[in-house]
């Protein structure tokens, strides 16, 4: 995975996360998409396995880099739950 920054104001975030699919993406979306201070998250993957996915985020105030780490923070929570769930369920 690589990370490149596009272009960042003090609302807006767009970033290509190269090496990554809808799988990740589409969780990020979501999440971001919890929070009342995101307008809008969306990403878009041009040619599937040739073009790298760029994320665009826009909030109404909120740091747009702020509102990743938050949602990056709940996805890794989040994670963390249904493992513990998997592992007692499991037996493991």
């Amino acid at each position: 995975m690589n990370l490149k920054i596009l272009n960042k104001t003090d609302t807006e975030l767009e970033m290509e996360i190269a090496g990554e699919t809808h799988t990740l993406l589409n969780l990020l979306k979501t999440t971001l998409l919890e929070d009342d201070s995101v307008e809008i998250a969306t990403y878009d993957i041009k040619y599937l396995g040739i073009s790298e996915p760029i994320m665009y985020i826009r909030t109404s105030g909120k740091d747009p880099l702020q509102a990743a780490r938050d949602a990056i923070s709940e996805m890794v929570a989040l994670c963390d739950e249904f493992k513990s769930v998997f592992v007692g369920q499991a037996n493991i």
